[in-house]
């Protein structure tokens, strides 16, 4: 009998079973696909029927789009879904970020802070909703908000503190890993143009975009260049 004839008769295969049905982005498709994560045991075969438990084999992910098995690690990767979703909530936490550390006196800085939020999918919120936001993350009370006159110079400067900071971090830090440099330098940029909307920047706002930068994993001095290219840049190009 030749060694083809015995390679069918006998064999080791894993049977596997499965834990849980999900969503996740594969590897091998590239996108967003349903998946069986599965634990097994090596079994010995007889004209393919299990005979003989070997052993277990290491949990795994298979996609059911192309069937491909992956290790529990690729869990870790967002879905495209996910990663935009969390793209959307990073541009709105660093436009509050701003208006904090900036002071919301400014017409023109919370018209800025409100294009970002727009420009991040949150295409009906406007000004009043950023700032109810705001005052409830910075933990001011919606009584700020309430009597705050949005015509009126010399408005209360919220500063970055309570859920506001625990906010950012919360965020940006899961973010970093899963965005390209260029993206993540992006957030930066918008929260420099939006601290700029409104003249120089002050001392608080280097210090919140110093901190949005951290929670981006980017380096200090590459921030300090991109908060200078900030000052010859309009907001438009950013």
């Amino acid at each position: 009998m030749g060694s083809g004839a015995v390679t069918r008769l006998w064999g080791v295969r894993p049977r596997w079973r499965t834990d849980v049905l999900g969503d996740f982005f594969c590897p091998g498709c590239g996108g967003d696909r349903n998946y069986r994560r599965q634990h097994g045991r090596r079994w010995l075969r007889l004209l393919g029927a299990p005979v003989v438990p070997l052993g277990t084999v290491a949990g795994s992910v298979q996609c059911t789009g192309c069937h491909g098995r992956y290790g529990l690690e690729s869990l870790e990767q967002p879905t495209c879904v996910r990663l935009g979703s969390m793209l959307r909530d990073a541009q709105y936490t660093v436009a509050l970020a701003m208006l904090a550390a900036g002071g919301t006196a400014h017409r023109t800085a919370r018209e800025a802070a409100c294009a970002v939020v727009r420009e991040a999918g949150f295409e009906d919120c406007g000004e009043a909703q950023v700032l109810a936001a705001l005052a409830a993350l910075s933990g001011l009370g919606a009584e700020l908000y309430e009597a705050h006159d949005l015509e009126e110079p010399g408005g209360r400067r919220l500063g970055q503190a309570g859920g506001l900071a625990v906010e950012l971090h919360a965020v940006l830090e899961p973010l970093a890993p899963h965005l390209a440099r260029q993206g993540r330098e992006r957030l930066v940029s918008q929260g420099a143009a939006i601290a700029l909307a409104d003249g120089r920047f002050l001392p608080q706002e280097r210090e919140a975009l110093a901190a949005i930068g951290r929670c981006l994993d980017l380096p200090p001095a590459r921030v300090a260049e991109l908060l200078e290219a900030a000052t010859r840049a309009p907001y438009g190009n950013l």
